[in-house]
């Protein structure tokens, strides 16, 4: 309401002055931290389920492929919480190479069960969210160097597949 239509009901000038200088609500509230301390206590909860009791290997041995995927779809979760706490993109980026890591690899029959076992992609992204937790804002060199050398891997798997399918089309021609 501005100052003259606020004057043009009557307002007293103290109210006026007062709804002035109100500080206006944040554009979104922050949680309170029941809700926070719910989304920890199901993200740790989670990661329990899929990693210690194993149940993130038994959906790829019983699911190929699909069992891989839906795992990461359920791990995912934490990385939106983490998202939604503030966690720096690159601490995200490595999150997510985690579960990429794990679902690709998953994918390989037997070989990528077992692989599954021994790599916990929750276990290490709830370590991730909790150093956050525990230093807020603040990303490490290591996650760097892993999101740097993840994307450079990447670039070079990329490379060597042209570089593979232009030899295929050469031999071929």
């Amino acid at each position: 309401m501005t100052r003259r239509l606020a004057a043009s009901r009557g307002m007293p000038r103290a109210a006026i002055r007062a709804m002035e200088t109100a500080v206006a609500p944040p554009h979104r509230p922050r949680p309170d931290r029941a809700p926070i301390a719910a989304d920890l206590e199901r993200v740790r909860t989670l990661s329990r389920v899929l990693d210690s009791y194993l149940l993130d290997p038994l959906l790829g041995l019983v699911l190929p492929g699909a069992g891989d995927l839906i795992g990461s779809a359920i791990g995912f979760y934490l990385v939106v919480v983490a998202a939604r706490r503030g966690v720096p993109p690159v601490v995200i980026a490595r999150m997510l190479l985690n579960l990429a890591v794990d679902a690709g690899l998953g994918l390989v029959p037997v070989i990528g069960d077992l692989f599954d076992v021994v790599f916990k992609a929750n276990a290490n992204n709830l370590r991730l969210l909790d150093a956050q937790i525990e230093h807020p804002g603040e990303a490490s060199a290591r996650d760097w160097l892993t999101v740097i050398g993840a994307g450079l891997a990447f670039a070079a798997v990329i490379g060597l597949t042209i570089y593979a399918i232009i030899a295929v089309i050469r031999a071929l021609v």
